[in-house]
């Protein structure tokens, strides 16, 4: 079973989206500020982080570099409500996340997305 770590401060956003990616069959845990998804990250061995952007205690940003710093193997992908130009898209696919998801999102999309991530 594919194990996913969803990092979101909003905590109605955060059960929404661990029932529906765990009716896919996924494994999801939550953290909900970046010291307690860092922490879960050093204990489990995730198959996908999702991240949120804005977060109480770091970025979502944030958490994505010190990852993609000390372990680049880790496949980080975000989800958030702040909007990105294609530019700046561009940049962090290139900076190695694996995609972009916008919310509100759709719940298909939102699957079928987590589903090509996680085949990769």
């Amino acid at each position: 079973m594919k194990k996913i770590l969803y990092v979101e401060d909003d905590e109605d956003t955060l059960m929404a989206v661990k029932v529906l990616l765990e009716t896919q069959g996924y494994q999801v845990r939550g953290a909900t500020n970046g010291k307690e998804a860092l922490k879960l990250i050093a204990e489990e061995d995730f198959n996908l982080i999702l991240l949120d952007i804005m977060l109480p205690d770091m970025s979502g940003w944030d958490i994505f570099q010190k990852l993609h710093k000390d372990t680049p193997e880790k496949k980080v992908a975000f989800l958030s409500v702040m909007p990105v130009s294609e530019e700046r898209k561009k940049v962090l696919l290139k900076a190695g996340a694996m995609d972009y998801i916008m919310k509100p999102f759709d719940k298909e999309d939102l699957i079928r997305r987590i589903n090509k991530i996680c085949k990769k």
